[in-house]
């Protein structure tokens, strides 16, 4: 299981550098569009698509490596006031269903990614095909899955073994 966790933590870690790599693209785009239009008049085509593809995909690979960190909001007033065992019980309730959604996500960004591909969608300006982005999507979301798997078992764990 050791393995298995640190493999996803690893997944995330990459995703989440793939992710600051796409931060500093979007940013850098902005910035060379702003002066090529300031200065020349001659901005970059299609800068406000590029900039909606590459921050979906930097949002989705984000996921993952926000959720290894536990950087997602919880609000555990009533359940840090419980026993250990209840906490785990709990944790491992809210992960299943929390992977069940975000499985269910990734499933269904998949199919939507898959008939983009089919229907040959473009964006407007660029021509650029959205369905590469959206696999990136649903990648992200998959390893946010693999996450959550990971602390699933980590929860029942310490619900069935601790006493």
């Amino acid at each position: 299981m050791k393995k298995f966790s640190g493999l996803v933590e690893g997944l995330s870690r990459v995703l989440d550098r793939i992710s600051g790599f796409c931060m500093v693209s979007v940013m850098a785009l902005v910035a060379v569009n702003i002066l090529l239009r300031a200065l020349f008049n001659r901005p970059i085509l299609g800068t406000y698509e590029y900039v909606g593809f590459i921050t979906a995909a930097t949002i989705g690979l984000a996921l993952a490596n926000c959720a290894v960190q536990k950087g997602h909001i919880a609000i555990s007033i009533v359940v840090d006031r419980l026993g250990p065992r209840v906490q785990a019980v709990i944790d491992a309730f809210t992960c299943a269903v929390s992977l069940s959604f975000w499985g269910l996500s990734a499933w269904y960004t998949c199919k939507y990614a898959k008939s983009l591909l089919n229907n040959g969608v473009v964006s407007p300006t660029t021509q650029t095909p959205f369905y590469p982005f959206m696999y990136l999507v649903a990648f992200g979301l998959l390893a946010l899955c693999l996450v959550l798997l990971v602390r699933l078992i980590e929860s029942i764990k310490k619900a069935a073994f601790n006493r």
